[in-house]
């Protein structure tokens, strides 16, 4: 399959008032062949503007795109050797499965009739659609329709997938049920796949690598768990993660954070990591890094619960600390009242620190050990 190497990317649009608006701001991505790549933002960052320019349906106003070790930035999209995938499935609905998946094919190749078949016939069991054949787009359920819409992507075995918001249309458990078709597939074909998403739960359970973009500029790119676990700025951390990072304004003084509710007391090695003259910090402590504790504790930060919102498993505290909200995550058994008044404790091995001006990471959570959370949650048998 191919390599995609995308570099300096610029894509700059004018208003009609003479005014630019850049959507895609100086962008480098490499992405290794066979990797699922996902792009992932809020609305107007420009993951779909760059999806475009990679498909061919945009051209760069500045920037080069390889794909496989061959300059396509100019060439037409049936040239470049990709297959896309809308958030509209696009099927047409006066033609059956067979011939909707067909059609690309008989417009763009010299196959025959039969071989046409024979591809769509292999993509259809690879799908589990190999029944709906004869049947037309009015017949078929939002999932079935989009696995047609792959299927169609699949027969032309392309170099590159490129997928915008597939599943955006689809009801919330059809779409969990499809991304993990989605992973499936791409992982059995083995096809360098370029995922957009603003949906940061789709970012990271699907994508091997997932880049975060914001207002055209490229904010990080990692794993999800790097992305999730040392954020390199405040947006990434912000986005990232599900419910969002909480965040308070804090000085830095003498070994101390000083929020306008609390003292912080932080260790030598934190103080260490802190530049001398930046004063002004962002703390951040994931939810589900928040412990409860007693006021006794170190560090114990007083809290009264606004809303408790049980999930089943977990349960959600909204909390207010000073004249701030926090969230925090509960284990779901613990039988916690509104207004109730308690305290709560941020670990210090698990805060993240940001600039305050620029919003870049200071210091993130301390890394986590995998072999050891592995042994963590693994049950041992008994001696007995």
């Amino acid at each position: 399959m191919g390599q995609v190497n995308i570099t300096d990317l610029t894509k700059i649009y004018n208003d009609g008032s003479n005014n630019e608006i850049i959507a895609v701001d100086d962008l480098d991505v490499t992405i290794q062949d066979g990797e699922f790549l996902v792009l992932v933002g809020p609305s107007g960052c420009g993951k779909s503007t760059t999806l475009r320019c990679l498909a061919g349906l945009e051209m760069p106003t500045y920037g080069r795109i390889e794909i496989n070790g061959e300059e396509v930035t100019q060439k037409r999209p049936k040239e470049r050797g990709v297959a896309m995938v809308f958030q509209n499935y696009a099927l047409y609905p006066h033609m059956n499965v067979q011939k909707n998946m067909s059609f690309g094919l008989k417009m763009t190749t010299d196959l025959s009739k039969e071989e046409r078949r024979e591809k769509v016939e292999w993509a259809a069991d690879i799908l589990d659609i190999s029944d709906l054949l004869e049947k037309h787009p009015k017949d078929l359920s939002g999932g079935q329709q989009q696995r047609v819409a792959l299927g169609r992507a699949i027969v032309r075995d392309p170099e590159l997938f490129l997928m915008d918001e597939p599943l955006s249309n689809l009801d919330a458990k059809l779409r969990t049920t499809m991304r993990t078709e989605l992973q499936q597939l791409q992982q059995d074909l083995e096809v360098t796949t370029v995922y957009v998403t603003h949906d940061q739960t789709e970012a990271m359970t699907m994508g091997d690598q997932i880049a975060v973009l914001n207002r055209g500029k490229l904010q990080q790119i990692g794993t999800p768990l790097e992305c999730y676990h040392q954020p390199e700025n405040k947006f990434v951390a912000g986005f990232i993660g599900s419910p969002s990072m909480n965040f308070i304004n804090v000085s830095h003084r003498d070994g101390q954070l000083e929020a306008p509710s609390f003292t912080y007391d932080i260790t030598p090695e934190i103080e260490e990591e802190i530049d001398s003259d930046n004063r002004e910090l962002t703390l951040g402590i994931r939810p589900q890094d928040i412990e409860l504790a007693n006021s006794s504790v170190k560090n114990a930060v007083p809290a009264t619960v606004n809303v408790v919102e049980p999930m089943g498993e977990v349960s959600y505290l909204y909390l207010e600390i000073g004249d701030q909200t926090f969230t925090a995550s509960v284990s779901g058994e613990l039988i916690i009242d509104n207004q109730q008044e308690l305290h709560v404790m941020f670990p210090i091995d698990r805060i993240h620190l940001f600039d305050q001006r620029t919003g870049e990471a200071v210091k993130n959570r301390e890394a986590i050990d995998e072999g050891e959370a592995l042994e963590k949650h693994m049950i041992v048998p008994s001696n007995e």
